[in-house]
């Protein structure tokens, strides 16, 4: 990777949370006493902010509340993990400080809350190599849309081709790809099912972080 911009997701990019996401969904409605939760219903919610994913489980199981006060009670859930348990993925942090020591400026682009970003970066002594953290729900748009990466381009003062993006979601790498960005793959077991397409679209890819 030469570019001097970087924007990085978090889950499953730089951290090892997606174990934890995808318990999240089935943890929260079991607390609140649905214990059937058709498989379709986690395929829709992959791409989906958190306040989206409150939406859909209203409408889909009459929770009450706000997609507003659904998603802060599911945040509220993971803030634990966040806070005590998530690690980094594997050199992760080297490599991030090696990007730094080069001069290349990052930001973090999640569809996790900005609060819960800063947490987790923050307790894992890596929050001050990004300029800043930018959340899918304060663009208001999911990554199937290129929003949160040309937001985040433009903060860093970047063009999309000057810019490199690194996802381990495919429909993620997708999106940053046909906006324009170089996109690096980044490996996760929870999307190795998807690791063949993302070599196809990927720029580059990474089953760890080593040198470059």
């Amino acid at each position: 990777m030469d570019k001097k911009f970087a924007i990085f997701d978090m889950d499953g990019t730089l951290i090892d949370s997606m174990p934890y996401w995808r318990g999240l969904a089935l943890e929260y409605l079991k607390e609140r006493g649905i214990e059937h939760v058709p498989p379709a219903i986690f395929a829709k919610i992959v791409p989906l902010t958190m306040k989206e994913s409150a939406a859909l489980f209203i409408r889909e199981f009459g929770i009450p509340g706000t997609p507003e006060t659904v998603a802060a009670e599911m945040n509220a859930v993971m803030e634990g993990h966040y806070r005590g348990d998530i690690p980094l993925k594997p050199q992760a942090a080297e490599y991030l400080r090696r990007l730094q020591r080069n001069g290349v400026r990052m930001c973090v682009a999640s569809a996790t809350a900005e609060p819960l970003v800063r947490i987790c970066l923050g307790r894992l002594g890596v929050l001050d190599c990004f300029d800043f953290i930018l959340s899918c729900e304060t663009v208001g748009a999911g990554k199937n849309r290129p929003d949160v990466y040309l937001q985040s381009a433009q903060r860093l003062g970047a063009a999309p081709d000057e810019t490199a993006v690194y996802e381990d979601a495919i429909y993620a790498a997708r999106t940053a790809k046909e906006a324009g960005f170089y996109v690096v793959g980044i490996y996760d077991e929870s999307s190795r099912e998807n690791w063949e397409q993302m070599t196809e679209i990927a720029d580059e890819t990474m089953r760890e972080f080593i040198g470059f």
